[in-house]
């Protein structure tokens, strides 16, 4: 799927770099901001979180434009020839938005903290963090596991993010929520549960100074309140808009509506039932049936504008090494047919369908193509 976002045209420009940054800007985000983004340790095995941690906090390394395990904080890593050890050599001069320093302390705390997505697999696979010096870090695996690095210095965990130990332990994890230090471009300002964040920049980011001093992302999980929002200049760029509301945007002057080339996401139909044997989704035949009802090129045209690149699994495209499905034709004629095979000709009850995330458009569309076979 592409994910659409639009925004005034005035933001588009790009203008020389600011010896400071300088104005603000306003995100109106798709979702329901929660707390527990802004902590690392509670990483959730989605992608929304990363929205907050790319902005708030920073990692040993990271997905980047540069490649999926881009060094951030740490300068550089290397694997040992069996497999067992990770090195990590922290940047020199980095520091938390609260002036101290990173250091392997953080890092070895960050790690065994961390309760989010991926953790019991994580802690289950490393027998030791070792502080070689306050700049050096060592992972021990109790056994070669290629993943590592997948698991640890990509968005499949929070993991490798990394906070500082001695403000976390001061605090407590309740207090961390509350008011975050991190080591990202932005600083905490403030946080109004399930309707704003408020950040600043962090002038002292070791990567690069934010061009924009004051950074928002507001809640606005209705999709036409987002876009409406935008037209009155309530907020500078509408994350996730789609098909009438999306067309409407991009009719409209003064307004541009971009996706990305590569989106590192995909809709897909999960089946839960399909395990069931008592089931009609045990049945291969209806799988396929479902899958021949769809006209993903219109779908397509209706909900992304086209901006969508249709595929046949589950895996994007974009990732590397990823295996290329080519989607079923639309066939709802052979659909029927193999209903009729499997023994419902009629179609069945298949219970609730809920979109989610509430992509309720296309929920609804796809739920038509499906009752067309039954």
């Amino acid at each position: 799927m592409a994910y659409l976002l639009a925004f005034l045209l005035l933001i588009a420009s790009v203008a020389p770099a600011a010896a400071s940054p300088e104005g603000s800007m306003t995100w109106g985000v798709h979702i329901t901001l929660a707390s527990r983004w802004l902590d690392p340790a509670e990483t959730e095995g989605i992608i929304t979180p990363f929205m907050v941690l790319y902005a708030l906090h920073d990692a040993l390394v990271k997905p980047m434009p540069a490649g999926p395990n881009t060094p951030s904080l740490a300068e550089a890593f290397t694997q040992s020839k069996d497999g067992l050890t990770y090195d990590f050599v922290i940047r020199k001069g980095v520091k938390f938005h609260n002036g101290d320093p990173v250091t392997a302390e953080d890092v070895k705390f960050s790690f065994e903290r961390y309760r989010g997505a991926g953790a019991k697999l994580l802690k289950e696979r490393v027998r030791e963090v070792q502080i070689v010096d306050l700049g050096r870090v060592r992972f021990h695996l109790k056994e070669p596991w290629p993943d590592f690095m997948t698991f640890y210095g990509t968005s499949a965990t929070g993991a490798g993010w990394i906070v500082p130990k001695a403000y976390v332990e001061k605090v407590g994890d309740d207090g961390f929520k509350k008011a975050p230090i991190g080591a990202g471009p932005y600083k905490f300002v403030s946080f109004t549960p399930g309707v704003e964040l408020v950040m600043e920049a962090n002038e002292h980011y070791w990567r690069k100074v934010p061009n924009i001093k004051r950074l928002i992302y507001r809640s606005l999980p209705e999709e036409t309140t987002r876009a409406a929002a935008l037209k009155k200049g309530e907020v500078d760029i509408a994350y996730l808009l789609t098909g009438p509301v999306a067309e409407d945007i991009q009719r409209t002057p003064g307004f541009k509506l971009v996706a990305p080339n590569q989106s590192p996401a995909v809709f897909w139909i999960d089946l839960p039932d399909q395990w069931d044997p008592k089931s009609p989704w045990h049945d291969r035949r209806v799988r396929q049936a479902a899958s021949l009802a769809i006209d993903r090129q219109a779908l397509n045209q209706a909900e992304t504008l086209g901006f969508s690149k249709p595929t046949g699994g589950i895996i994007p495209r974009a990732y590397e090494f990823s295996r290329v499905f080519e989607p079923d034709p639309y066939d709802p004629a052979k659909a029927r047919k193999l209903m009729a095979e499997a023994g419902y000709p009629n179609g069945f009850d298949a219970g609730e369908f809920y979109p989610w995330p509430p992509y309720f458009s296309m929920g609804e569309a796809l739920a038509a193509y499906l009752q067309t076979i039954g």
